[in-house]
């Protein structure tokens, strides 16, 4: 349901409580992000081959964003969140870091960070300032924070050791992984958490885009189930799987989702899942 169906029904965004139904559904517990944050975001926290640079102009915009953000000039939902830094300078510094030359800062990227960093570097906390140089050898100005950083609290330490190999674009392993979930799990709200804000967001967005091998996957699965419990086992008659790899694609229809809607119609129980690679895509 959009925002233009719940104005024809006369309903306000606030009554639509089923995030199933409103693509533009929100915990009012949670602050909406910044818009001109949010759009890099997508563009930049990306795997290997599909990120996109952002051209000078949005690059400078961006910055320009999050400086006056931390400046304290902008207010409400023009802020820019701890979580939203965390991600997006963990997609530059992986960029930077790990990806492939034709994915790295573009050279508009380049000159605005050149541009803003020294600026961004007086405002900035220092778990931010971490997170876009770990280990200094990215930015030049405040380069001697990030390799003497070492969080605010125990958990912190363990989520910047972690961070420190994922920004590099490395791999953790099973039992590195378990102890960073332990530590943050259960997730809280905004100013409970029971770790950073920022080096949280920053090591699940450097997960993903430096793409989990089995190790880590099986990590968080058990993790989550020991979180949340066991999930009940189905009581089906007949279960259809139907496989495919996930390649990050979404230009064309997926007619998986489509027959497995039009089955259960009938009573037949369908998984959806994931492969590690099908012809003509090899997911490594």
């Amino acid at each position: 349901m959009d925002s233009a169906t719940i104005d024809e029904l006369g309903l306000l965004e606030t009554d639509i409580q089923n995030p199933t139904v409103s693509s533009s559904y929100r915990n009012p517990k949670y602050r909406k992000p910044n818009q001109t944050v949010l759009e890099a975001q997508a563009k930049v926290c990306t795997g290997p081959t599909q990120t996109r640079a952002l051209t000078e102009e949005q690059a400078f915009k961006v910055l320009d964003t999050i400086l006056r953000s931390a400046k304290g000039e902008l207010k409400d939902e023009e802020q820019v969140s701890k979580a939203q830094l965390g991600a997006f300078f963990a997609a530059m510094t992986i960029r930077a870091n790990a990806f492939p030359e034709e994915t790295q800062w573009s050279e508009g990227e380049t000159r605005a960070m050149n541009t803003y960093w020294p600026h961004l570097v007086r405002v900035l906390s220092p778990d931010i300032i971490f997170i876009a140089d770990p280990e200094g050898s990215i930015m030049g100005v405040g380069n001697s924070i990030g390799p003497h950083y070492v969080g605010n609290c125990t958990n912190d330490m363990r989520l910047v050791g972690a961070l420190r190999e994922v920004l590099a674009g490395g791999h953790l392993g099973y039992e590195e992984v378990q102890g960073v979930l332990k530590d943050v799990l259960p997730l809280k709200l905004e100013n409970e958490t029971s770790a950073s804000e920022s080096l949280l967001s920053a090591f699940l967005i450097g997960q993903r885009m430096n793409r989990e091998t089995d190790r880590e996957l099986k990590a968080y699965c058990l993790a989550f189930d020991d979180e949340l419990g066991l999930r009940p086992i189905a009581d089906v008659r007949s279960l259809t799987h139907y496989g495919e790899p996930y390649d990050g694609n979404t230009r064309y229809f997926r007619s998986t989702l489509f027959v497995a809607a039009v089955r259960s119609c009938y009573g037949e129980s369908c998984l959806l899942h994931g492969v590690e690679w099908m012809p003509p895509k090899v997911i490594s």
